[in-house]
């Protein structure tokens, strides 16, 4: 199992977080500040089967929206996940 950890604008989360849903990927959305100029992001935490890790990260892709040269659209970390509980 993996964790993507998906660090987007403010204004592509409603995009994102539809397309992964009608995807069938549950995200969990954490808010937080960062970047030089403190804009909004969200923070878009994603557990996933290894084999869909790829899946995902072409949906975020393909649903942020396009950027000027100087911003990302996105930062994905994939992080592996040993063990995990819900209660």
């Amino acid at each position: 199992m993996k964790m993507i950890i998906a660090v987007i604008r403010d204004i592509d989360f409603d995009p994102v977080t539809q397309s992964l849903t009608s995807a069938g990927f549950r995200v969990t959305r954490i808010s937080s500040t960062g970047g030089l100029l403190r804009r909004g992001v969200a923070t878009l935490l994603i557990g996933v089967e290894d084999e869909n890790v790829e899946a995902a990260i072409t949906v975020v892709r393909q649903a942020v929206s396009p950027a000027s040269e100087e911003e990302k659209r996105a930062t994905i970390f994939v992080v592996p996940v040993e063990n995990y509980t819900q209660v």
